[in-house]
Protein backbone atom coordinates (compact mmCIF):
# COMPACT_ATOMS: atom_id res chain seq x y z
CA UNK A 1 0.00 0.00 0.00
CA UNK A 2 1.58 3.41 -1.34
CA UNK A 3 1.07 6.44 1.14
CA UNK A 4 3.04 9.62 1.16
CA UNK A 5 4.31 10.50 5.03
CA UNK A 6 3.49 14.51 4.79
CA UNK A 7 -0.15 14.22 5.55
CA UNK A 8 -1.87 17.05 7.79
CA UNK A 9 -2.99 14.57 9.68
CA UNK A 10 -0.78 11.47 9.88
CA UNK A 11 -2.62 9.61 12.51
CA UNK A 12 -6.01 9.86 11.01
CA UNK A 13 -4.65 9.01 7.18
CA UNK A 14 -3.28 5.98 8.07
CA UNK A 15 -6.11 5.06 10.06
CA UNK A 16 -8.14 5.27 6.86
CA UNK A 17 -5.75 3.25 4.29
CA UNK A 18 -5.45 0.72 6.99
CA UNK A 19 -9.49 0.41 6.61
CA UNK A 20 -8.50 -1.15 3.55
CA UNK A 21 -6.36 -4.08 4.77
CA UNK A 22 -8.93 -6.66 4.45
CA UNK A 23 -10.44 -5.09 1.49
CA UNK A 24 -9.55 -6.79 -1.99
CA UNK A 25 -8.70 -3.68 -4.25
CA UNK A 26 -10.43 -5.17 -7.13
CA UNK A 27 -13.65 -4.38 -4.69
CA UNK A 28 -15.99 -1.43 -5.52
CA UNK A 29 -18.51 -1.26 -3.15
CA UNK A 30 -16.07 0.29 -0.42
CA UNK A 31 -13.30 2.76 -2.16
CA UNK A 32 -13.22 5.71 0.21
CA UNK A 33 -12.55 5.73 4.19
CA UNK A 34 -13.38 8.25 6.91
CA UNK A 35 -11.53 8.90 10.27
CA UNK A 36 -12.28 11.27 13.29
CA UNK A 37 -10.78 12.22 16.21
CA UNK A 38 -13.09 13.19 19.26
CA UNK A 39 -12.31 16.33 21.55
CA UNK A 40 -10.89 13.63 23.88
CA UNK A 41 -8.60 11.89 21.74
CA UNK A 42 -10.42 9.01 20.59
CA UNK A 43 -10.29 7.94 16.89
CA UNK A 44 -12.99 6.06 14.47
CA UNK A 45 -12.91 4.74 11.28
CA UNK A 46 -15.15 3.63 8.56
CA UNK A 47 -15.85 2.58 5.34
CA UNK A 48 -18.29 3.97 2.56
CA UNK A 49 -21.00 1.50 1.59
CA UNK A 50 -21.33 2.23 -2.17
CA UNK A 51 -24.83 1.54 -3.78
CA UNK A 52 -26.72 2.86 -6.84
CA UNK A 53 -29.38 3.70 -4.23
CA UNK A 54 -27.10 6.51 -3.00
CA UNK A 55 -25.26 4.10 -0.26
CA UNK A 56 -23.89 6.29 2.68
CA UNK A 57 -21.00 7.76 1.96
CA UNK A 58 -17.45 7.12 4.61
CA UNK A 59 -18.06 10.57 6.48
CA UNK A 60 -21.94 9.97 7.48
CA UNK A 61 -20.81 5.72 8.21
CA UNK A 62 -17.82 6.73 10.77
CA UNK A 63 -20.17 9.15 11.99
CA UNK A 64 -22.42 6.57 12.90
CA UNK A 65 -19.63 4.42 14.29
CA UNK A 66 -18.34 7.33 16.34
CA UNK A 67 -21.91 7.41 17.81
CA UNK A 68 -21.93 3.62 18.51
CA UNK A 69 -18.69 4.04 20.55
CA UNK A 70 -20.44 6.76 22.49
CA UNK A 71 -19.30 10.00 20.99
CA UNK A 72 -21.89 12.31 19.01
CA UNK A 73 -20.74 14.37 16.50
CA UNK A 74 -21.07 17.32 18.31
CA UNK A 75 -17.93 15.91 20.38
CA UNK A 76 -15.52 14.83 17.00
CA UNK A 77 -12.96 17.48 16.46
CA UNK A 78 -11.44 16.68 13.24
CA UNK A 79 -12.17 14.56 9.97
CA UNK A 80 -10.43 13.42 6.81
CA UNK A 81 -11.65 10.98 4.12
CA UNK A 82 -9.34 8.82 1.92
CA UNK A 83 -9.54 7.66 -1.31
CA UNK A 84 -7.90 4.51 -2.02
CA UNK A 85 -7.32 4.36 -6.38
CA UNK A 86 -5.87 1.80 -8.79
CA UNK A 87 -2.64 0.63 -7.76
CA UNK A 88 -3.57 1.01 -3.99
CA UNK A 89 -2.61 4.74 -4.20
CA UNK A 90 -4.00 6.46 -1.07
CA UNK A 91 -5.10 10.27 -1.08
CA UNK A 92 -7.55 12.85 0.56
CA UNK A 93 -10.80 13.56 -1.15
CA UNK A 94 -13.03 16.45 -0.20
CA UNK A 95 -16.56 15.95 0.98
CA UNK A 96 -19.55 15.56 -1.09
CA UNK A 97 -22.39 18.63 -0.60
CA UNK A 98 -24.49 16.00 1.01
CA UNK A 99 -21.46 15.52 3.39
CA UNK A 100 -20.98 18.93 4.18
CA UNK A 101 -24.47 19.70 4.42
CA UNK A 102 -24.74 16.75 7.40
CA UNK A 103 -21.45 17.87 8.82
CA UNK A 104 -22.58 21.45 9.08
CA UNK A 105 -26.26 20.53 10.74
CA UNK A 106 -24.39 17.85 13.30
CA UNK A 107 -20.93 20.20 14.25
CA UNK A 108 -20.60 23.03 12.32
CA UNK A 109 -17.25 23.65 13.89
CA UNK A 110 -15.72 20.16 13.06
CA UNK A 111 -12.29 20.48 11.19
CA UNK A 112 -12.51 19.09 7.73
CA UNK A 113 -9.22 18.16 6.20
CA UNK A 114 -9.67 18.81 2.26
CA UNK A 115 -7.65 19.05 -0.55
CA UNK A 116 -6.98 22.98 -2.08
CA UNK A 117 -7.05 24.10 -5.14
CA UNK A 118 -3.30 23.37 -5.75
CA UNK A 119 -3.80 19.77 -4.50
CA UNK A 120 -2.61 20.88 -0.69
CA UNK A 121 -4.18 19.09 2.24
CA UNK A 122 -5.69 22.17 4.53
CA UNK A 123 -8.02 22.15 7.07
CA UNK A 124 -11.49 23.92 6.80
CA UNK A 125 -14.63 24.45 9.06
CA UNK A 126 -17.56 22.45 8.34
CA UNK A 127 -19.48 25.39 8.37
CA UNK A 128 -17.20 27.06 5.94
CA UNK A 129 -17.81 24.30 3.22
CA UNK A 130 -20.97 25.05 2.54
CA UNK A 131 -21.41 28.72 1.22
CA UNK A 132 -25.04 30.62 2.40
CA UNK A 133 -26.10 27.08 3.62
CA UNK A 134 -29.69 25.87 4.71
CA UNK A 135 -29.46 26.41 8.48
CA UNK A 136 -31.88 24.39 10.49
CA UNK A 137 -33.61 26.75 13.01
CA UNK A 138 -33.03 23.80 16.03
CA UNK A 139 -30.12 22.70 14.47
CA UNK A 140 -30.05 19.06 12.66
CA UNK A 141 -33.25 17.59 14.24
CA UNK A 142 -36.26 19.27 12.59
CA UNK A 143 -37.79 19.12 15.91
CA UNK A 144 -38.70 22.64 15.98
CA UNK A 145 -40.23 22.39 12.75
CA UNK A 146 -42.26 19.11 14.15
CA UNK A 147 -43.61 21.17 17.18
CA UNK A 148 -44.66 24.05 15.28
CA UNK A 149 -47.03 21.82 12.52
CA UNK A 150 -48.20 19.94 15.91
CA UNK A 151 -48.90 23.11 17.50
CA UNK A 152 -51.14 24.44 14.37
CA UNK A 153 -52.77 21.30 14.46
Amino acid sequence: MATTPSHLDPELFELCVQAFASIPATDDNHTVAAAVRSRSGKTFVALNVYHFTGGPCAELCVLGTAAAGGVLASDIDTIVAVCRREGDVFGVINPCGRCRQTLLDYNPMIKVIVVDAKGNEVEAMARDLMVHAYIWEDGNTGRAEEKKVSEHE
